[in-house]
């Protein structure tokens, strides 16, 4: 073989490192993340307290005190609540991230490890990716109903997440550790044959690797934070239409601007669920979406052709199950003042219209 030549092994260790520091580089920055939000949710519980304070004094005088106090009071407590229910539920996702990502993080280490022909002395297996515990506002004056039906919209969520773990990127990288094994016992043996296997392990892990980034950006795309809503719903509908071969338009209207975070993940959130049920649930061939970033409103629109139901009974009726996750999504999204119309019949165009503060 010629001098500087590359060889498979070379290849595929070059792709095993990048993607392992690009891992190490994102643990880094979600733990950022992870620290700026618990700073934010510890704020909001303090402030909270103050304001559970304050209303007992208002109890204590409410007769001497005037209405417009009262109600700046009630206000800024039912803002405050909102917004520490939604920082906690952004928390708690940040933290299901970095057990993913520590996941990924470990197999790739034990992979590199075998490919570069090195025998790990008892490297620690890496764990299933748990659950986080779920988190309640202090003094929240939410429902009991209201709080169970998102817990267990969270842990059907998981879930979810768990299968497609197991089923996907987690199954392929363990597949990826055999391989490496059987490679490295035939480098010694047959050469040309371990530089065959090499080679189709390069390109099977090039694509689980493609995988780990999707799954990663559902979790929670990074860009986001970064860059904000629009940006990010243009990305999510163009990686939505070429996996599923939906027909997927997005059309955005309005004043494309930052909005306050929670409002942005709210939004986000809000779409991706609708989207996931078109597909998974509904059959649909075709989506239209319609996003007005308006001066005081943020309002998505979002029509399928998709198998028609009887929203009444999906959104209001306890006695029937909530197949589409409908009455747990209104609920999340009357939190922040915002509402959801639905409309749908039977061969008829089924049409989502969210709308969101843009002031939160």
């Amino acid at each position: 073989m010629a001098q500087g030549a590359t060889t498979p092994k070379d290849e595929l260790l070059l792709e095993f490192r990048n993607e392992y520091e690009k891992i190490k580089t994102r643990l880094a920055e979600n733990q950022q993340l992870i620290e700026q939000s618990q700073l934010e949710v510890d704020r909001l519980r303090e402030k909270n307290v103050a304001l559970n304070i304050q209303f007992r004094r208002i109890e204590a005088n409410f007769d001497t005190i005037p209405r417009s106090d009262i109600k700046a009071a009630y206000d800024d407590s039912i803002d405050a609540k909102t917004r520490l229910l939604t920082m906690q539920g952004q928390l708690e996702k940040l933290k299901g991230n970095q057990e993913e990502l520590q996941y990924f993080e470990q197999l790739l280490g034990r992979l590199l490890n075998l490919v570069q022909g090195i025998t790990p002395d008892r490297l620690p297996a890496p764990a299933a990716p748990g659950t986080v515990d779920v988190l309640s506002p202090d003094g929240s004056s939410l429902s009991t109903q209201a709080i169970v039906r998102i817990v267990e919209a969270q842990e059907v969520e998981r879930q979810r997440l768990a299968r497609q773990m197991h089923d996907g990127p987690a199954q392929s990288l363990t597949n990826f550790i055999l391989q490496a094994e059987i490679c490295q016992r035939l480098f010694d043996r047959n050469p040309d044959r371990a530089g065959e296997e090499l080679s189709n392990l390069k390109t099977a892990a090039s694509g689980t690797f493609q995988k780990v980034r999707d799954f990663i950006f559902d979790l929670r795309p990074m860009m986001l934070d970064d860059l904000g809503l629009v940006p990010t719903i243009r990305r999510y509908v163009e990686a939505y239409e070429e996996k599923t071969g939906i027909d997927t338009q997005l059309n955005i209207l309005g004043d494309e601007r930052r909005l306050p975070a929670h409002i942005e993940v709210m939004m986000f959130r809000s779409i991706q669920e609708v989207m996931g049920n078109a597909r998974d649930k509904l059959s649909a061939k075709t989506l239209n979406i319609v996003l007005d970033v308006g001066p005081e409103w943020l309002k998505a629109t979002i029509e399928n052709d998709g198998r028609g139901f009887d929203p009444d009974e999906i959104l209001y009726d306890d006695t029937h199950e909530d197949l589409l996750g409908l009455r747990t999504l209104r609920e999340r999204i009357e939190l922040v003042g915002g509402s959801i119309e639905v409309t749908s019949a039977e061969d008829d165009i089924s049409r989502f219209v969210i709308m969101l503060p843009c002031a939160g």
